[in-house]
């Protein structure tokens, strides 16, 4: 990494990662939601600065989604997938790690929500594989506020494993716009 002289940090905007969402079938009154969710990181950060590692990653995933209760009070997610992680560490080294996910809302009124989710990815490799692409995962619980218009996240974080962190906050706010895509009737 190379920095101007006499400085000690650097910015950037970091890496992006694209994403599309593909729905292979519409939820039933037995069945759930299915869909598919491919993306990939691209390396666009300057590695010169010391921002990003200069490396690819893809990843693809099956959604399920499925709502239960009167008025589909428990809404529930989940998604089971593979990443394709470069070791960071490690020249021309790579990593399969399985992704997962499981999360639920129970719709309390029409203003609060409770939320919940665990979500990461698990080695494939025995021995714990390239380092930088260990299994990771989180879980979080917080409330959902709908207000002005808005919605309001709030959530506390628990690190699942020994590669992630302890403890965390998040907070977030969502404004919904009408869909510029209305179906053929």
């Amino acid at each position: 990494m190379s920095l101007a002289p006499g400085a000690n940090s650097t910015n950037g905007v970091g890496d992006f990662t694209l994403w599309t969402k593909i729905k292979l079938r519409a939820e039933t009154r037995r069945g759930p939601s299915v869909g598919f969710r491919i993306g990939v990181g691209l390396p666009n950060s300057n590695q010169s600065r010391g921002i990003g590692l200069n490396q690819t990653n893809a990843y693809g995933s099956f959604l399920f989604g499925k709502k239960f209760g009167h008025n589909g009070r428990l809404n529930t997610f989940g998604n089971l997938g593979i990443a394709i992680l470069t070791a960071p560490t490690e020249l021309f080294s790579q990593n399969d790690v399985v992704t997962y996910g499981a999360a639920g809302i129970f719709r309390l009124n029409k203003q609060f929500s409770l939320a919940g989710e665990v979500n990461g990815r698990a080695n494939t490799r025995p021995g714990g594989g390239p380092r930088g692409t260990e299994s990771q995962s989180e879980a979080r619980l917080g409330m959902q506020i709908r207000a002005s218009g808005l919605r309001f996240d709030f959530a506390g974080i628990k690190g699942l494993t020994s590669f992630t962190h302890d403890t965390g906050f998040t907070v977030g706010v969502t404004y919904d716009t009408p869909s510029l895509f209305t179906p053929a009737k």
